[in-house]
């Protein structure tokens, strides 16, 4: 039967749908080892390196991305480009891959998973925000990146028609976006 430390990362994962990273646990005082311990028996499962989740916590349409953001071990990603677009559904936006960025001094070390594209930069304050607790970009940023990556205009158009009209863009942000991404 689980313990205290079963319940102290069940409150750190039911905040973060379901899942928890090793650098969380040892801040919450459990050892890695008694999280690889807990895995073995089923009571975690290893989804990537570092990352583990909860089996028993309902799926939620947000735990890709809450994966996504804590695969970077040593950093805290953050849903952008096309996929921040799409986890608030501002446009027919259908991303392949779950766009993430990290901050440009952080290195990735390892292999990145097929199903994410990492970007690197730094983003001030004022470019992030967070939709049911997972940590993107804000609306302005994601329609930004995307035009950088040349996403098409009527993608663009509409993920700025709809943000306005879901209040993320105030009028003067939506002209600006306008000018800036239509021409």
């Amino acid at each position: 039967m689980p313990g205290r430390e079963y319940d102290r990362v069940l409150d750190t994962a039911a905040d973060q749908h379901g899942y928890i990273t090793t650098e969380q646990a040892r801040t919450l005082g459990i050892q890695a080892d008694t999280i690889r311990k807990m895995a073995a028996r089923d009571t975690l499962e290893r989804v990537s390196w570092g990352v583990y989740r909860v089996p028993t916590f309902p799926q939620s349409p947000f735990a890709q991305y809450m994966e996504a953001c804590l695969w970077p071990a040593g950093a805290m990603g953050v849903i952008s480009h096309e996929s921040a677009l799409a986890i608030r559904e501002l446009s027919d936006v259908n991303p392949s891959k779950v766009h993430l960025t990290v901050p440009k001094h952080f290195r990735v070390r390892r292999e990145i998973p097929r199903h994410l594209v990492v970007h690197n930069a730094d983003l001030a304050d004022e470019e992030l925000a967070s939709v049911e607790g997972v940590p993107t970009t804000t609306v302005r940023r994601a329609i930004e990146d995307c035009h950088r990556q040349h996403l098409g205009p009527a993608l663009l158009r509409q993920a700025i028609e709809e943000g306005q009209r879901q209040g993320y863009l105030r009028a003067d942000d939506a002209q600006k976006l306008r000018e800036l991404t239509l021409g």
